[in-house]
């Protein structure tokens, strides 16, 4: 079977894995919130590897690190809406920090992948 080339990256395998967890937390929410806080947070987590997928199908270095770039903003949306739900008593503090590691991974590997993009154009 034919891989595409976003599917050959470490850093859509982590995003993959990121969305899991997402949509693991996020089961735990409260049921008012499955329309609401739920689904902003799932849609930008999607979100991280559906730009990598998209990006991947431009021809410039440019145009795919843009995409790459909206998925690094949806990964800190994640980040911001999971900081919002322990404010509003959803989840613990503990179950984001356990998060930030993988965050952060991928947050690197994004950052390393646009400059790599940026850099196919010279």
């Amino acid at each position: 079977m034919k891989k595409y080339s976003f599917e050959k990256l470490d850093v859509w395998e982590k995003g993959r894995q990121f969305v899991k967890e997402t949509y693991r937390i996020t089961s735990q929410f409260p049921v008012d919130e499955r329309f609401a806080l739920v689904q902003q947070i799932r849609r930008a987590s999607t979100s991280i590897t559906s730009n990598l997928a998209e990006g991947s199908g431009r021809i410039s270095g440019k145009e795919q690190a843009r995409y790459t770039e909206m998925s690094f903003g949806s990964l800190m949306e994640v980040l911001n809406h999971l900081i919002v739900a322990v404010d509003l008593g959803y989840i613990s503090e503990r179950e984001v920090d356990g998060q930030r590691p993988l965050i952060d991974e991928i947050g690197n590997k994004l950052n390393k992948l646009r400059e790599a993009q940026l850099k196919k154009d010279i």
